[in-house]
C-alpha cells in the first residue's frame, strides 16, 4: 500500500494531457501503461468542525490546479489486518474519490462504473489495493472506473436524536449513504472531463457496498444519478431499526463523557478515534429512520418505490466461511455456530423452528458435518434469500434483474466460495489473493469482468455465447459462476421454499443485545472480525 501523502497545488507548468477540469479545480493524474489514475479528488467539503455529523456539503468552485497523485485519507476506523484501508492514514477529512480512465479514450463518452466498498459499515476505504482500478481499466478501456469513500462507524451511522441538541442532526444515522449520493452528484457534474458518460452510470458494491447500492434506489434524492446497480453479497436486509441504533449512541456518550451535541461536536478527533476503538466492533448498519430510508424496505420494493434501474444481484455459496479466519480458526467457528444457532431457535415460533429443522434434515444429505449445515442456514437467511426477495420485488415492477450465485472456491482451507472471494476477479487484481488463495481461474475472471462490463455498457450482461436471462418470480434464472459457468432454473428451490418466510423476522445481523452467554474465548475472537458482518453477527435480531 502506498505511503500517505497530501496532494498539493501546482503553481507551475503541468501536463494538460493528464488534466481533468472539474468544478472544484483542475486535477492532474498519473499515467501508467496507458491508464491515467486520478487519486484523492475531494467531492465534498471536509466533514469536520461545524460539519461533523452533518449532511455532506458540496465542494465550492475553484480554478486551482492540483495534484491527484495520492489516495485521500481513510475514514476513522479500528485498524485490522484484514481491512487494509484501515492501515492507511485516517482522518475525519475523508470524502475523496479516485478515477481511472484510458488515456487514449480521453474525450470519448464511456460507461461509468462507481464502486462502493464494503466493511460492515464500520471499515474500509479507497486505499485498499484490492480496489485499485488500473488492471480493470487496462483490460476494459471502454469503462471509466470510480471508487468513492464515505463516513463509516460512529462518524457515518449513529442516531443522535436522543442526545440534547440532536434535533439538528436528523439524518446522522445515514450519513454514509448521503456521502455516497453527494459523490454521485459530483460524478454527474464532472465525469465528462474524464471521458465518462453521466447518462450511463452503474453503481456496484460488495457486502456493505452491496447493501448501499440496494438502498440507494429507495432514496428519492438519488434519482437520476445512476441507471444500474450491481449488489455483490448484500441487500436491504443489512439495516437497523431506530431502536437498535440507539444502543451505540448510549455507548458513545458513556465512552466520551459527552452529554449534549455541543459537547460531542467539540470533542477532539483523537478522543473520537479512541472511542471508536472501543465501539467499532458494534457499529450500526444504515437506519430505517423514516427520513432517509423507509421503515419497511422489503415492502418499499414490493410497492414499486425503488427507482427504475436495472439490477444485478447475487451471493456466494459459502459466505459465512469468510469469518473462520477472523474468529480465530475452525474450532472457535464451530463453537460460535452452535451457540448462536441455539440462541436463534429460542426466538422462533414453533412453526418456524420446524422449518429450520426440516432444512437441516434435508441438508444432512449433502453436508455430514453439523457446522456446515448451520453455515448453509445462515448463508440463506443473511445473503441469498434477501437478495432473491429484493430482486424479485424489483423485477415485478418491470425492472430488469439478473441473479447470480458464485460457487468457484477459494484455495484457503475451509473457506470455500466465501464472502468477498469474487472481488479479485471483478477488479482483475488476480495477485490480490487475500480471499482467493492461489487457485485463481483466469478464464472465469475474464468472463466475470466482461459480464460486469457488458451490464454497465448496455444493461445486458450476456457474454461469450452465454446468455444471462433476467430473473423474476415466474422465471427464476440464476447465473452460476464456477469452472463451467451456466444458468440454472430456480436454484436451491427447496431451501427457498422452506426458509423464505423467515425473512419476516427482519434478519439483519444485530448481535449487541443477544440474550445468550457466549464463551469469552469465542467472543474475543469474534470481536476482531472486520469485513462485512462479523462472525459474532450470526446472532440474528428478530423484529416483527
Amino acid at each position: 500500500m502506498e505511503t500517505y501523502k497530501k496532494n498539493s497545488v501546482i503553481t507551475g507548468e503541468y501536463d494538460k494531457d493528464k488534466a481533468a477540469v472539474c468544478v472544484n479545480g483542475t486535477f492532474i493524474g498519473k499515467e501508467n501503461d496507458g491508464v491515467i489514475a486520478f487519486r484523492g479528488i475531494p467531492f465534498a467539503q471536509p466533514p469536520v468542525g461545524k460539519f461533523r455529523w452533518k449532511e455532506p456539503v458540496p465542494v465550492t468552485a475553484s480554478e486551482a490546479v492540483c495534484e491527484a497523485y495520492y489516495n485521500g485519507s481513510s475514514p476513522i476506523q479500528t485498524k485490522l489486518d484484514s481491512e487494509r484501508a484501515s492501515l492507511y492514514h485516517q482522518s475525519e477529512d475523508c470524502l475523496y474519490l479516485n478515477v481511472w480512465t484510458a488515456a487514449e479514450y480521453i474525450g470519448h463518452k464511456r460507461a461509468v462504473m462507481v464502486f462502493i466498498h464494503g466493511g460492515n459499515y464500520g471499515w474500509g476505504g479507497t486505499a485498499d489495493p484490492l480496489y485499485d482500478g488500473h488492471n480493470f481499466v487496462k483490460a476494459h478501456p471502454e469503462i471509466v472506473l470510480v471508487t468513492i469513500a464515505y463516513r463509516v462507524g460512529i462518524m457515518g451511522f449513529v442516531d443522535l436524536s436522543t442526545v440534547p441538541g440532536g434535533e439538528a442532526y436528523p439524518t446522522a444515522g445515514n450519513l454514509g449513504l448521503l456521502d455516497q449520493i453527494c459523490a454521485l452528484r459530483y460524478i454527474q457534474r464532472n465525469i465528462g472531463s474524464f471521458g465518462g458518460d453521466p447518462s450511463n452510470v452503474t453503481v456496484f458494491g460488495e457486502s456493505a457496498g452491496a447493501g448501499s447500492v440496494s438502498l440507494l434506489p429507495l432514496i428519492p434524492a438519488a434519482r437520476g444519478l445512476f441507471s444500474k446497480v450491481i449488489a455483490e453479497s448484500g441487500s436491504v436486509a443489512l439495516t437497523y431499526s431506530k431502536k437498535e441504533c440507539r444502543k451505540i449512541t448510549d455507548m458513545l456518550l458513556k465512552e466520551t463523557g459527552a452529554r449534549t451535541m455541543r459537547e460531542l461536536v467539540a470533542l477532539p478527533t483523537e478522543k473520537l478515534i479512541k472511542a471508536n476503538e472501543k465501539l467499532n466492533d458494534c457499529n450500526n448498519f444504515p437506519e430505517r429512520d423514516g427520513i432517509v430510508l423507509p421503515e419497511n424496505l422489503y415492502e418499499a420494493y414490493e410497492n414499486g418505490e425503488s427507482l427504475p434501474v436495472s439490477m444485478m444481484i447475487g451471493s456466494n455459496a459459502d459466505e459465512l466461511r469468510y469469518w473462520i479466519q477472523d474468529v480465530g480458526g475452525i474450532t472457535k467457528y464451530r463453537i460460535m455456530s452452535r451457540v448462536l444457532f441455539n440462541a436463534v431457535i429460542k426466538q422462533m415460533k414453533d412453526m418456524d423452528r420446524r422449518r429450520i429443522y426440516s432444512f437441516l434434515r434435508y441438508m444432512s444429505q449433502r453436508e455430514p458435518h453439523r457446522t456446515w449445515r448451520i453455515t448453509e442456514l445462515f448463508n440463506e437467511l443473511l445473503f441469498r434469500l434477501p437478495a432473491i426477495r429484493q430482486g424479485q420485488a424489483h423485477a415485478a415492477h418491470g425492472n430488469p434483474v439478473y441473479m447470480y450465485y458464485w460457487k468457484y472456491p477459494s484455495a484457503i482451507p475451509y473457506m470455500g466460495a466465501c464472502h468477498a472471494v469474487e472481488l479479485a476477479y471483478v477488479f482483475n487484481n488476480l495477485n490480490e489473493t487475500i480471499y482467493t488463495g492461489d487457485n485463481i481461474d483466469p478464464a472465469l475472471a475474464a468472463l466475470v469482468q466482461q459480464m460486469w462490463v457488458n451490464f454497465a455498457v448496455s444493461g445486458d450482461p450476456s457474454a461469450d455465447g452465454l446468455e444471462w436471462e433476467t430473473y423474476s418470480a415466474e422465471s427464476r434464472k440464476t447465473m452460476v459462476f464456477d469452472t463451467n459457468s451456466h444458468i440454472e432454473e430456480d436454484l436451491n428451490r427447496r431451501e427457498r421454499r422452506t426458509l423464505m418466510p423467515l425473512l419476516d423476522y427482519r434478519i439483519n445481523g444485530n448481535y449487541i443485545a443477544a440474550p445468550v452467554e457466549i464463551p469469552e474465548s469465542v467472543k474475543l475472537g469474534a470481536a476482531a472480525a472486520g469485513i462485512g458482518i462479523a462472525m459474532l453477527a450470526l446472532w440474528l435480531a428478530f423484529r416483527k
